[in-house]
Formats: C-alpha cells, sequence, structure tokens
C-alpha cells in the first residue's frame, strides 16, 4: 500500500531479457531509497518487489518483472535512462498526505495536452474507456504513481492541475503529449461502482428497479 506521495526520482539503469519478463534495475537520483529484499516499491505506478541478487548495478534497486506487467502497464515502454517516480511502502507511521494507492494499474492512459501557463499548469489525460465510471470531478487519481485530484472531467478525458513541487519532484514536470502514462484510479470509487453494477445491473438505479424492490408503488 502507498500513498501516492513520490519519495525521489530514478533512472532505469538495465532492462535485461529474461524468460518470465524482465530484470529492471532502477539507480535512484534525488534521494537514497531505504529498503529490504522484499519490500515492496511503487514504480512510476506499479507496485514491484525488491529481489537483489550477485551482480547487481551496485547501489541500484533490482526487480524481477513479469510479462504481465510488462504488456499491461507503462513499464514496457521504459528504455535505460528513463525516469520514473520511486515510492516505498507505507508504515504505520507513515503520513497519509495522498490517498491510499495499491500499485495495481488499472490501465495505461494517454496524455492529451500540456497547458504550462503563468498561473496554472494543467495536464489533460485521456483514459481507457472502461476506467471513466471511476473518475469523478475532485476524485482521486495516480498517474505515474502521483497522488492527484482530478479538476475536471469530460466525456474521454480529465484534467489535473499540477503545483510547482509535483512538477519538480516527479517526471509529470517533464510530460508531453502523446506519452502513456500509468492510471490507478480511488478504490473507494471503484468499490462503490462495482458494488451498485452487481446488485443493481449495468442500467443503474432504475425506476421498475425501485419499483421491483418495492420502494415505489
Amino acid at each position: 500500500m502507498f500513498t501516492g506521495i513520490v519519495l525521489g526520482l530514478g533512472r532505469v539503469a538495465a532492462i535485461t531479457p529474461q524468460p518470465f519478463g524482465a530484470r529492471l534495475a532502477i539507480d535512484p537520483q534525488s534521494v537514497p531509497i531505504h529498503a529490504q529484499p522484499g519490500d515492496s516499491i511503487c514504480v512510476s505506478g506499479c507496485c514491484l518487489t525488491l529481489a537483489p541478487s550477485q551482480g547487481d548495478r551496485p547501489g541500484a534497486l533490482a526487480f524481477d518483472v513479469i510479462q504481465e506487467t510488462l504488456a499491461k502497464t507503462m513499464l514496457g515502454t521504459l528504455k535505460v535512462g528513463h525516469p520514473v517516480n520511486l515510492e516505498p511502502s507505507l508504515t504505520a507511521n507513515t503520513p497519509l498526505g495522498g490517498h491510499f494507492v495499491q500499485g495495481h494499474v488499472d490501465g495505461v492512459g494517454q496524455i492529451a495536452r500540456v497547458q504550462a501557463g503563468a498561473e496554472e499548469y494543467r495536464i489533460t489525460i485521456r483514459p481507457p474507456a472502461e476506467l471513466l465510471p471511476y473518475i469523478v470531478p475532485k476524485g482521486s487519481v495516480a498517474i505515474a504513481g502521483v497522488s492527484l485530484t482530478i479538476a475536471s472531467v469530460t466525456s474521454d478525458s480529465f484534467d489535473v492541475a499540477l503545483i510547482p513541487t509535483t512538477l519538480r519532484l516527479t517526471t509529470l514536470g517533464a510530460a508531453q503529449a502523446g506519452a502513456p502514462v500509468n492510471l490507478e484510479t480511488d478504490i473507494v470509487a471503484k468499490t462503490i461502482v462495482h458494488w451498485l453494477r452487481t446488485q443493481l445491473g449495468e442500467g443503474g438505479l432504475t425506476m421498475d428497479k425501485l419499483r421491483a424492490s418495492g420502494f415505489i408503488g
């Protein structure tokens, strides 16, 4: 479990193909990441398990990444030198400054537009259509592992407004239109929508269903 408050930036040091997927090595850049073998680390939104072995690059964080993760997240597009956001898993005394983030990517969105103005910096994201029911104005979303508040929503996209600190300390400061980003929608929204769909069906709450349940005559 994470909070979406990025601790520091890393840079991909090596990607080694393996039968199961790939071996990923990341050099921490801005701050050291203190973690033990087996610890969970959020890498640009993906929860990965630290798995060091002999022969690893000194000081690098090493992970075994399976084909499923490479295929369904933007980790499959990483190249050596690519920057990534890093966050260790939270502990009982970790400040909950963002929101509850699982590190389970729901889908890969695309940056549709970057508006860098003197008074406001906004990024427009076009998510997969199946994620739109979980994206609501003023709700939470994790973009590349960064906890953000949704500023506005359209029929096929949403905006987030970024403060200078986020631009400086995360990869979003270098975001460009057309780039893919990992998205994780709010766990509360997902739970509510799933429950309603299970109980009421895809059509949602209708007069017929209220009548059948005895709420109206």
